[in-house]
């Protein structure tokens, strides 16, 4: 196993509470090249596929290997882009979903559900919201400006943030604070007696929460997704994440849908959430016994606890699309890999919970975020660091800074056994007679 995936895997396990002996049952195979970077994106997707895959292992008491091909995981990480519905490609950004140039720098706007889109065109002033009068408006605007203004509208916009604008960022520095997933026992609820498959209700949307319940389907729980009557999942995102799931359609605020659910919930063994902190909290969601896995955009703490947000956002606030970009535009991660890869964490730490409580009982909490996955990647996984392949030594040309043979095995030559002399300065003789 290549040392920076096993350091991730490592790392990921360590977080969700795992035995660290079974990280000796994953190995790595496939294509390589994929998901490329500046940052170490499949380094992410693999540790976070591997540990989802290791708890399944663990839940089950399966003693087989944990296997993780770089051709499935990166497709997997684009899945959204591979999707074809009797042949038509999907649409994943829609028009006004995008970079924009503000007076002063860039900003991104996600508007592909219709009430985003209708926030963003009156936070501008824009009625006839076509991608020309919103440039206008967004370029005469500085970004924060026009971060602000949205979101105090309800819609979604991000200024554009070095890393050291977001490290110095008040939510930034919540961030860093905060381990990378938070996972709780609460009472001391006896251990559950569960017939039959896990009972799992989905109230999730975008990627990352239902790539999650998604990799519980497959592995055998009955998922039931809930989305309000008025407010269904966008058409492409529904075919490529609920597969393998129910999907219903229930109103919260009707009491006969409310009772409807809360009959549900009383029976599920885990509730997945991926609504903005605080927007469920009037339905009393909480039950004795059950595993809750909630998930956000920027964490539920720090002055956008609030705020909503997806993937392509957390990369704009929080400096990854300037670390993947140039100094005339911005960049993007090869997939929207925080959601797909906090899908993925999040079916791992439901298992680990699961596995946890089926042996010592308790109501579980489980808390994740797309800006803390972000900052896993841009912190914790080790990136290329060319330093670590270079050496120094002296000779007759001075002292000399050069790379390490890429040739190495046990037992075998750490380096050269002289220096580069002056051209054209040696004997023409053999060293040994």
């Amino acid at each position: 196993m290549d040392n920076t995936v096993r350091t991730g895997t490592e790392l990921l396990w360590s977080a969700l509470g795992g035995d660290p002996a079974l990280v000796d049952r994953v190995s790595f195979a496939g294509p390589s090249g994929l998901l490329p970077a500046r940052l170490p994106v499949m380094d992410l997707a693999r540790a976070t596929v591997a540990v989802a895959g290791l708890a399944a292992v663990e839940r089950a008491g399966a003693p087989g290997r944990v296997r993780v091909d770089d051709g499935a995981v990166a497709t997997a990480f684009v899945s959204e882009r591979h999707l074809r519905v009797d042949g038509r490609a999907p649409v994943n950004f829609a028009p006004l979903s995008r970079f924009w140039r503000a007076a002063d720098g860039w900003v991104r706007t996600h508007a592909n559900y219709p009430h985003h889109r209708t926030a963003l065109l009156t936070a501008l002033a824009v009625p006839s919201g076509s991608v020309e009068a919103v440039a206008a408006a967004i370029g005469a605007r500085k970004a924060v400006e026009v971060e602000t203004a949205v979101y105090a509208a309800g819609g979604l916009a991000v200024a554009l943030r070095t890393p050291g604008e977001w490290g110095a960022h008040e939510q930034g520095r919540a961030v860093a604070a905060r381990p990378l997933l938070t996972r709780e026992r609460l009472d001391e609820a006896p251990p559950r007696r569960r017939t039959g498959p896990l009972r799992v209700l989905d109230l999730t949307r975008v990627i990352a929460g239902p790539v999650a319940t998604r990799t519980l389907a497959l592995l055998g729980a009955d998922v039931l997704r809930i989305d309000p009557p008025g407010n269904p999942e966008l058409p492409d995102q529904h075919a490529d994440t609920d597969v393998g799931k129910r999907t219903a359609a229930l109103d919260l605020d009707r009491p006969s849908d409310r009772r409807t659910f809360d009959e549900l919930l009383d029976s599920a063994d885990v509730l997945v959430t991926g609504y903005r902190p605080g927007a469920l909290d009037r339905f009393d969601l909480d039950r004795p016994g059950l595993v809750t896995a909630r998930l956000s955009a920027w964490g539920d703490y720090g002055p956008w606890a609030e705020r909503r947000g997806f993937d392509s956002l957390v990369q704009v606030a929080t400096g990854i699309a300037a670390t993947e970009g140039s100094a005339d535009e911005p960049g993007a991660l090869p997939a929207q890999a925080l959601d797909h890869g906090t899908g993925y964490l999040l079916a791992a730490a439901v298992l680990r919970s699961l596995t946890e409580q089926d042996r010592d009982g308790g109501t579980r909490l489980v808390r994740l975020a797309l800006a803390q996955t972000g900052h896993w990647l841009t912190h914790a996984l080790p990136g290329y660091e060319p330093e670590r392949y270079l050496t120094e030594s002296e000779g007759p040309l001075g002292r000399l800074r050069h790379a390490l043979s890429p040739v190495a095995y046990e037992g075998g030559p750490a380096g050269w056994s002289r220096p580069p002399g002056v051209a054209g300065a040696d004997a023409p003789v053999w060293t040994t007679a």
